[in-house]
């Protein structure tokens, strides 16, 4: 149970390859994964699978593949594939599907990500805690063995992406987009072929070494060669995505980034223009310009806890036409409920064009306050040190739907363990800079033992 407790998160599977995470584990989580899907669906003949450009990827899909194989159930194998063309597929085949991707991490990690039919979520609470026990114990073959087969679903996602949006509504414009040797290698120019776009992609090597800079767009500083490249060529608008291309942070054409908050109101403005009345989600650490925004133009906003499998579940409970996260994952109902990177970014280069405004303009009426950005912190005790901060703010709103809220008016924080590495997560948001950064200082103060 040791190396299962260590990589099985709260959504999703991570380790470093092989330390903690090798063929034999991924055969074995494989086993696990076909006998769960069997058992929670009888009717389940197949399951999609695919993998990101991170070498490690083929041999551990192979024994997941073999696994799975050994409880009855049929392989798709979609070969290289970003982690939305899976829940496309999932979605629009009906079957379940895992992708083995460690997203924005760095080369020796590797993980899987992982949906039931239709591209519902397998979190901690909804069956991923079954499969790591079946996983432990281990799970004898099906009296029968499944076979495989082999398909690529990348032009019926590029046009299932293209109806969603309605591309024939995106002007002529120069896009610049650094997919960091990632998947967006495959899919982005694929997905911007036939629009009257100039695209140049930065670094389309797939290569899982990751040879430029780290796949995670969320850290300012792996944007810099986007930022530069968008100021040397005049571009209106920069894409960064991250290792498996579900995520995208985007700059305006003076380079400066639009945070995960401002998409988030931008798409789900554009998304209530069409669909008036509609429910928005957001997680926690978005600013709460989203939900100002979305109750202005007539929407719902519902705040909800951080992670797809969480965000997922309760996109289907309300029927939300759109959720975002601070943290560049951007999900729409028509999609399967499920996130997409290039939908995003797509419907941001849509609304450009029906504005007529460049997107250092459009963004301004969305953006109503300072943000610290997230503040990624090493402690020894994670939870003796919200403990801390929670004693030192015992007079203020707390609220710990998911981690530990703070609001003090005028300006509020989130300190939150992350679900993926060993830190905790410091989010903070004020009026202004000045303020941004002196109530930063004083919450350092209390975790550092202030």
């Amino acid at each position: 149970m040791t190396d299962l407790d260590a990589i099985v998160k709260a959504y999703d599977i991570r380790g470093v390859v092989p330390d903690q995470l090798d063929a034999d584990l991924a055969g074995r989580l494989g086993a696990a994964f076909g006998r769960f899907i069997r058992d929670d669906d009888p009717g389940v003949t197949e399951v999609l699978l695919g993998r990101d450009m991170r070498e490690s990827g083929v041999a551990l899909s192979e024994a997941f593949a073999e696994g799975v194989m050994s409880q009855g159930l049929d392989i798709v194998d979609l070969g290289l594939i970003s982690t939305d063309l899976l829940y496309y597929a999932s979605g629009s085949r009906g079957a379940p599907g895992v992708v083995f991707t460690a997203s924005h991490n760095p080369a020796e990690y590797n993980g899987i990500k992982s949906c039931r039919a239709g591209a519902a979520p397998i979190g901690a609470e909804s069956g991923l805690a079954e499969i790591r026990r079946l996983a432990a114990e281990g799970v004898e073959p099906a009296d029968t063995r499944g076979e495989r087969r082999s398909e690529d679903l990348l032009e019926d996602f590029v046009a299932h992406v293209h109806a969603l949006v309605g591309v024939a509504g995106i002007g002529a414009v120069k896009v610049v987009a650094d997919v960091a040797n990632g998947m967006g290698g495959l899919v982005v120019p694929a997905m911007f072929a036939g629009l009257p776009v100039d695209l140049e992609v930065m670094y389309p090597e797939l290569d899982g070494t990751f040879p430029n800079h780290p796949a995670d767009p969320i850290q300012v500083e792996n944007q810099r060669d986007l930022r530069d490249r968008v100021l040397e060529v005049g571009a209106s608008i920069g894409l960064a995505f991250d290792g498996d291309a579900d995520r995208v942070f985007i700059v305006d054409e003076h380079a400066e980034p639009l945070s995960g908050s401002t998409t988030t109101a931008m798409v789900g403005a554009a998304l209530l223009g069409r669909e008036p009345g509609g429910t928005v989600l957001y997680n926690l650490i978005c600013s709460k310009s989203v939900p100002e925004i979305v109750t202005e133009r007539g929407g719902t906003a519902v705040r909800t806890r951080v992670g797809h499998s969480y965000i997922k579940s309760t996109m289907a409970e309300t029927g939300a036409i759109f959720a975002g996260e601070h943290s560049g994952h951007y999900y729409f109902r028509d999609n399967y409920r499920a996130d997409s990177g290039v939908i995003a970014a797509l419907t941001i280069l849509r609304l450009m064009a029906e504005s007529g405004q460049p997107l250092s303009e459009l963004r301004k009426p969305f953006e109503r306050y300072a943000a610290s950005g997230e503040i990624n912190l090493r402690v020894g005790d994670q939870g003796a040190v919200i403990d801390r901060v929670r004693a030192a703010y015992s007079d203020a709103d707390l609220d710990e739907l998911d981690g530990l809220t703070v609001d003090l008016g005028d300006w509020w924080f989130n300190l939150r363990a992350s679900n993926t590495e060993p830190l905790l997560r410091l989010n903070l948001e004020a009026p202004d800079a000045d303020s941004v950064d002196a109530h930063v200082a004083e919450v350092r103060a209390i975790i550092d033992g202030g």
